[in-house]
């Protein structure tokens, strides 16, 4: 195991130094999917909830799929706390895989996750939470 560590860490190195913009992901891997039928899956889940600690480092990976409409920019979907903006948390989706580094917010509670673009039908209801515990 030390030595899979070991390797998996110099491999996160060398992306950053051979690849310009690739970083080291910090914190606890997410993976979810902003799906063409306008829904936010995570696998294993039937209704999507991100669990996290107060503060907890997160990355977020991210995999959008173009619903039936998408916004000026070529954005396809958002992923959006209102109240956590300021904070990280107003993420852009575009077409394909995107990663992201935040953190979870430092009070407790249940904040809710939505699609601020307009991505055809159903992205009224293309909406999620994120559950912090202490």
């Amino acid at each position: 195991m030390k030595r899979f560590v070991t390797h998996t860490a110099a491999a996160w190195f060398l992306a950053g130094v051979l690849m310009p913009g690739a970083s080291i992901p910090r914190g606890r891997l997410v993976e979810l999917t902003a799906d063409k039928d306008n829904v936010f899956k995570i696998p294993g889940q039937k209704k999507a909830i991100i669990y996290a600690k107060v503060g907890e480092p997160l990355h977020i990976r991210i995999t959008s799929h173009r619903g039936g409409e998408a916004a000026r920019d070529g954005a396809v979907h958002s992923f959006v706390i209102k109240k956590l903006r300021d904070q990280g948390w107003d993420l852009r989706l575009m077409e394909g895989v995107q990663e992201f580094d935040v953190s979870a917010p430092p009070t407790p509670g249940e904040y809710l996750v939505e699609c601020t673009v307009k991505c055809g039908q159903g992205h009224e209801d293309m909406n999620m939470k994120l559950v912090v515990t202490k």
